[in-house]
């Protein structure tokens, strides 16, 4: 990604967790306690960006401990493996998959990997499905598939990756309408 994509400005901004492993004097701003010692064993959520700077730059002992965004818990991960469709990936972090590819960066998990790209091909398909279904009598952003509204639900659950897919596939088939119907003529 450039340095001037929004998309990847915005993914290094979510926040993940860590814990001071070493008191830090004068750092207690960092806890909304300015002028104070941030004391060891203290949680905080960084942004990505500065968590990581932090983490591949120490040289001595670690100083503090950077663990993976709540998103990428073993909880969601379990349910993403359970039925992908029924998880609000917006719900968990609304660039889900920029913030799993930067997780990938700094930690080589397998599982991580596979369940995202488990997920993007099952979640895809439904996605495409519903772009070139939305805006027909009965279709899916009416909320009148045979899921009942489940289709909007999960429309409203979509990061925005996948919201660029259902874009460009929506307007994909729109031109591919519109071309059959004047090839028609």
């Amino acid at each position: 990604m450039s340095y001037y994509d929004v998309d990847a400005i915005l993914t290094d901004a979510q926040k993940v967790p860590i814990t001071i492993l070493v008191d830090m004097p004068n750092l207690g701003y960092l806890d909304n306690n300015p002028g104070h010692t941030l004391k060891a064993g203290t949680k905080l959520s960084l942004p990505l960006w500065i968590a990581e700077y932090l983490a591949t730059s120490q040289t001595t002992a670690p100083l503090f401990d950077l663990e993976f965004a709540p998103s990428l818990k073993p909880r969601v991960l379990n349910a993403l493996k359970a039925s992908p469709k029924s998880v609000d990936l917006r719900g968990q972090a609304q660039y889900f998959y920029g913030l799993g590819a930067r997780t990938l960066e700094l930690w080589d998990d397998h599982e991580i990997c596979d369940v995202l790209t488990e997920t993007w091909r099952t979640r895809a398909g439904e996605v495409s499905d519903c772009a070139v279904n939305a805006g027909h009598k009965g279709g899916a952003a009416k909320g009148n598939s045979t899921g009942g509204g489940g289709d909007v639900e999960f429309l409203r659950g979509l990061d925005e990756d996948e919201r660029n897919l259902f874009r460009a596939q929506h307007d994909s088939s729109k031109a591919m309408r519109i071309w059959m119907e004047q090839v028609g003529k």
